[in-house]
């Protein structure tokens, strides 16, 4: 019952988000929040498939979990985010690859699907004469989707996101952090898969990194870095340490350090 309660709960606040980016005053016309349903129903099906994906692939393990926690919050996109908690210890590097993985590979592909079908209902607007806006930054991925959609833009002018488009783009964001190989975060998992107690030295390389970007580029590194410190850099070990890991976990590993590099923002939103 808490799981269903607090999917409607951020279900609505989504609602209210996407229909305040549009310019809605859902307090004088609450009627209106349904026009929140094209960014609110995307984001949900993003963060839904992302914890779903580390769920399937717990079970497949034999590793007990619960079903996605959704976090409703009063914010530009209406929620924290969701999770799963994890009620048994992860066996194997292998099973902890696979748990670690699913949840960003998959919520990557529909964040893929989503920013290319948004890109292409987005238009193109001139900038001249606005004073003051919040300008989002472009992961390789999403700056390379642009530009095939909408080519070289001319001075003066840029994209209006449709708002199928911004949670795209919020899920490859929500993918990037994910993905950071800290503490017991997925790309946290994943390391300690492939370097053991390495683990611990490369988290705490990272936060320092953080750190360091949070004070030339976004200052909400700063905020992160302090939660990954707070939430703890070391990982508990795994109770089978295989001695090789197969070509496929490899390929894994592969394939979410890509994810990680080109869904990577340095600066993720900033005033003009």
């Amino acid at each position: 019952m808490l799981h269903i309660l607090l999917f409607i709960a951020t279900s609505i606040t989504t609602l209210a988000a996407g229909a305040l980016q549009l310019g809605v005053n859902i307090f004088n016309e609450p009627s209106r929040i349904i026009e929140g349903f094209p960014f609110a129903s995307t984001l949900m099906l993003i963060l839904l498939c992302h914890e779903f994906g580390h769920y399937i692939a717990s079970h497949m393990h034999h590793t007990r979990a619960t079903l996605p926690y959704f976090i409703p919050a009063p914010s530009l996109i209406g929620t924290f985010g969701a999770f799963i908690k994890m009620k048994s210890p992860i066996i194997t590097r292998r099973a902890l690859i696979d748990i670690g993985a699913s949840g960003p590979i998959v919520g990557f592909v529909i964040s893929l699907g989503a920013s290319i079908i948004g890109l292409s209902l987005s238009v193109v607007v001139p900038t001249v004469g606005i004073q003051e806006t919040i300008k989002l930054g472009d992961s390789l991925i999403f700056n390379a989707l642009t530009w095939l959609i909408f080519g070289s833009l001319p001075e003066g002018y840029d994209v209006l996101l449709h708002p199928i488009a911004f949670a795209g783009w919020i899920g490859m964001f929500v993918t990037s952090l994910n993905l950071l190989p800290i503490g017991q975060l997925d790309g946290g998992h994943i390391t300690y898969a492939f370097v053991g107690e390495r683990h611990r030295l490369i988290s705490f390389i990272l936060v320092g990194l953080l750190i360091i970007i949070g004070l030339f580029f976004w200052e909400g590194w700063l905020l992160w870095a302090l939660m990954m410190l707070i939430l703890g850099i070391n990982h508990p070990p795994v109770i089978l340490w295989e001695p090789r890991l197969d070509r496929g976990r490899n390929i894994i590993g592969i394939v979410a350090l890509f994810i990680f590099i080109v869904t990577f923002i340095p600066s993720p939103f900033r005033f003009e």
